[in-house]
């Protein structure tokens, strides 16, 4: 009942609504009171949404009861039923019951308002409190309203969770999920749980939850266990799982594979272990799918033996792998160097049966063409197209690819053309290897075509190809045509690298262009491209090949002020450098510093240290770093071995030398073909032929295979030892096995020469030319010398002038020679008329 107090809210309302009216006097003869009249007053005014028709006189007649009936009669207009609630209670301080809570929600459910609903749901449980029935007063208003219970339940459930009050939340979706729930309330309601950890609230309502959601394509095993993982709750998860399986739920192996897939993706691969032990243990069966999922993640982690595990547990538990499992293995053994295994893995599929596709069959090939194998990868491109498999460019450029490397580019380009003739089109890693492998062979002019083709196809060259062109032309000795490319390639909005300009200048240097190098050099600070440990390295080696040692000395210490930080490729370089020139003292300083500096010492700079005591007399310091290292390491080569035993011979102390041969003959390092032919040489040089024949008798019984630096030894030492037939008779046995060199013929033809048999050694030079092979100086010095020592000197200077056509340049002993023959010949001419005239 409204009080009657003069200090009440409300009569102050009504003093102020009487003194604004007084003027206006609407009300000057008022009609009979009645409930029903002051409804439909209030009714009116909120309706028009004028609060100023309100007459005092029926509002000093509100009471509690009429809010109910007057919310009721609004019902055509929820805005004026919510505005009429918040002004009673606002300005007139009256409380309204549960039922109008409830009514004037579902008044606004009713016409979709669901905000303002959600706000009073809100301002009813600040009210009330959380003990009360609310299902049962909202069931109640179904009478007077006509609610959907879909939506009612759902704006409930929804709106409990909310607030916290996730045990009615989950009772009203007990009682209405036959009525239907919207999977949006739903999805609401088990995030909530999930959030709260009320598992065991999801567990009880389980089955219902399933059933409400049913052919909504909605997995709630999924829902929840991803929402645990959010939370970092996997331990839950798995009780979860397991809990499920206990109740006799059946759950899907789908969900479970992509539970399993979301922990090996995010490497959680414990976890996935843990998960997968557990599908395995207590279900669901895992299939194909679980089985390839966890595979593909050890694979990745490098675990083959664990990927083979597994693959053999899928034999026995009766799961045929398919193609993914296959795909998968192989290319993991393949990548960690396996190849056998991935070999015979990719065979068991074909023999099983299984319809391989042209990515495994790729994959195979590259690991072919990737160990150097070519020809096999071919027998696995021809075993595709036997299998019905049509290749695509992928596995057209890695056939290219292999081609190349194994210098069989004609090959590639057929194959370049039959992707053309299928209408692939080729990427720009099909171009590189085709031009790549032209470049190799020294065929620029095909590779500029090939690189202007690609170019009008619209492919745009990164600095990848632009390297590889102008490694060609570095290598070929084309610097000039390589900087002008180079900065062709910058104006065309290519960035140089480091790779690039390292390139560059180690072409420079092997030209001995060092101007041109410095220049490069400099190139690298204008485009703020830092030189590294290859860049000052190879500058260095640059410098010092041309005798330069002290400038190649200051540009290292230099660079080192500046903050370079030299590697032992860099200080072995400077040693050898020291070695060449001499400098015993400087090179081990060096060597010293670098122990200082940390750098360990590897093999190669022990080698190169003991080449430089050998060649500096230093015997017994070169034997005492041998056996220092021998015995603590690095382990010594054959490069090692080769060394001291060259040293030894050098030195004359051949015993010593085959001693130290017949070490490495019991031990881990064995001689190879080098090793033989020094001390044969070594042998040769003694005239000790009989020896130098026996270690070669063994060679051609056993290995290493004798080259035809070997051969050339023997027939060097036979001439020396004046056994022309036996040097006849191996040169033959050499053709027959061995292809070779001007080497070779150099010897053969100076044996001729030193025994005035010129006709048979310009026979042998002739037939040098004719094998493709190229004379150099000495083969010409040779032969023009025999031809002046026995009076031949017309014919010398013949050779001597096409020597010069071909252009090479003479020597100082040729021109020599050659002046002394001519002078001989003059002199022997004018003594000849001299003594005529003297006669007469």
């Amino acid at each position: 009942m409204i009080s009657a107090s003069s200090s009440s809210p409300v009569s102050k309302l009504l003093l102020l609504l009487t003194r604004r009216r007084r003027s206006l006097s609407p009300y000057s003869t008022l009609p009979p009171f009645s409930s029903k009249t002051l409804i439909h007053h209030i009714f009116n005014a909120f309706l028009q949404n004028d609060p100023k028709l309100l007459n005092p006189h029926f509002l000093s007649k509100l009471q509690p009861h009429h809010l109910h009936p007057i919310l009721l009669s609004l019902q055509s207009n929820p805005v004026s039923a919510l505005r009429f609630f918040d002004w009673s209670h606002g300005s007139l301080g009256l409380h309204h019951s549960l039922q109008s809570f409830c009514d004037l929600i579902h008044l606004l459910l009713r016409h979709r308002m669901l905000a303002p609903a959600s706000r009073l749901f809100d301002t009813m449980v600040g009210q009330f409190g959380s003990q009360f029935d609310y299902f049962a007063a909202f069931s109640d208003c179904f009478r007077n309203h006509s609610s959907d219970v879909s939506l009612v339940s759902s704006f409930l459930i929804e709106n409990f969770c909310r607030n916290g009050m996730l045990d009615l939340s989950v009772d009203t979706f007990i009682r209405t999920y036959k009525l239907g729930v919207s999977p949006y309330a739903l999805s609401r309601m088990l995030n909530c749980l999930v959030d709260a950890n009320r598992v065991d609230m999801i567990l009880d309502a389980y089955g219902e939850i399933c059933s409400a959601l049913r052919g909504q394509h909605f997995c709630v095993y999924e829902f929840i266990m991803v929402g645990l993982l959010n939370k970092g709750r996997f331990e839950t998860g798995l009780e979860f799982h397991s809990a499920l399986i206990d109740r006799g739920f059946s759950l899907d192996i789908v969900a479970c594979n992509k539970i399993l897939k979301r922990l090996c993706k995010e490497n959680q691969v414990g976890d996935g272990e843990d998960f997968f032990t557990v599908l395995l243990t207590v279900g669901p069966k895992p299939n194909v799918v679980t089985f390839s999922t966890m595979i593909n993640r050890y694979c990745k982690d490098g675990k083959l033996e664990e990927a083979k595990k597994l693959y053999k547990i899928m034999i026995e538990k009766g799961i045929s792998p398919d193609l993914v499992v296959y795909s998968i293995l192989v290319d993991g053994l393949f990548k960690a160097g396996k190849f056998e295994e991935g070999c015979w893995l990719f065979s068991a599929a074909l023999d099983g049966g299984i319809k391989l596709d042209v990515v495994i069959f790729s994959s195979v090939m590259d690991a072919y063409v990737r160990i150097g194998d070519p020809v096999k990868s071919v027998e696995v491109y021809r075993r595709m197209l036997k299998e019905g498999i049509s290749p695509n460019s992928v596995s057209y450029t890695i056939l290219i690819n292999g081609m190349c490397h194994d210098g069989r580019v004609a090959e590639a380009c057929g194959i370049f053309g039959q992707i053309l003739k299928c209408g692939f089109v080729p990427s720009i890693l099909t171009y590189s290897s085709l031009i790549e492998g032209m470049c190799k062979i020294g065929n620029l002019k095909d590779a500029f075509q090939l690189y202007e083709s690609m170019i009008k196809t619209g492919y745009e060259p990164d600095i990848i190809l632009y390297g590889v062109l102008l490694n060609g032309l570095c290598k070929n000795g084309l610097m000039g045509d390589a900087l002008r490319f180079f900065f062709q390639a910058i104006h065309r909005g290519v960035k140089p690298n480091v790779y690039t300009f390292n390139m560059l200048i180690d072409g420079c240097c092997r030209l001995k262009r060092l101007r041109d190098a410095v220049k490069v050099y400099i190139q690298m600070g204008i485009y703020n491209i830092k030189p590294d440990v290859v860049t000052n390295t190879v500058l260095i080696k640059g410098i010092s090949e041309v005798g330069r040692l002290n400038d190649a000395l200051v540009f290292f210490f230099q660079s080192v002020k500046k903050g370079f930080l030299p590697d032992v490729v860099t200080y072995c370089t400077l040693i050898d450098g020291c070695c060449k020139q001499k400098h015993l003292h400087a090179g081990l300083r060096l060597f010293e510093m670098m122990r200082r500096n940390g750098v360990n010492p590897d093999i190669s700079i022990y080698n190169v240290l003991i080449n430089m005591l050998f060649k500096e007399n230093c015997i017994d310091a070169a034997q005492e770093v041998f056996e220092r290292f021998a015995e603590s390491g690095p382990e010594p080569d054959i490069i090692t071995y080769n060394t001291m035993i060259c040293g030894y011979c050098f030195q004359r102390r051949l015993e010593v030398a085959v001693q130290l041969f017949e070490e490495m003959m019991q031990g881990q390092c064995k001689p190879n073909a080098i090793t033989c032919t020094i001390l044969i040489d070594a042998f040769c040089k003694e005239g000790k032929m009989d020896d130098a024949m026996l270690m070669f008798d063994k060679m051609l019984e056993k290995d290493p295979e004798p080259n035809v630096f070997t051969y050339s030894c023997l027939i060097d030492g036979f001439f020396k030892s004046e056994n022309t037939k036996s040097a006849f008779e191996l040169h033959e046995e050499m053709l027959k096995s061995v292809s070779p060199n001007i080497v070779s013929y150099s010897i053969l033809i100076d044996g001729l020469c030193k025994r005035g048999l010129v006709e048979k050694a310009s026979l042998a030079f002739h037939c040098a030319i004719n094998r493709g092979l190229v004379p150099d100086v000495i083969a010409y010095g040779i032969l023009i010398h025999g031809y002046c020592k026995v009076g031949r000197t017309a014919e010398g200077l013949v050779l001597y002038g096409r020597m010069l056509t071909s252009g090479i340049m003479p020597d100082a002993v040729i021109q020599r020679m050659i002046a002394e023959h001519i002078l001989g010949a003059d002199r022997r001419k004018y003594e000849g008329t001299t003594n005529h005239l003297i006669c007469r």
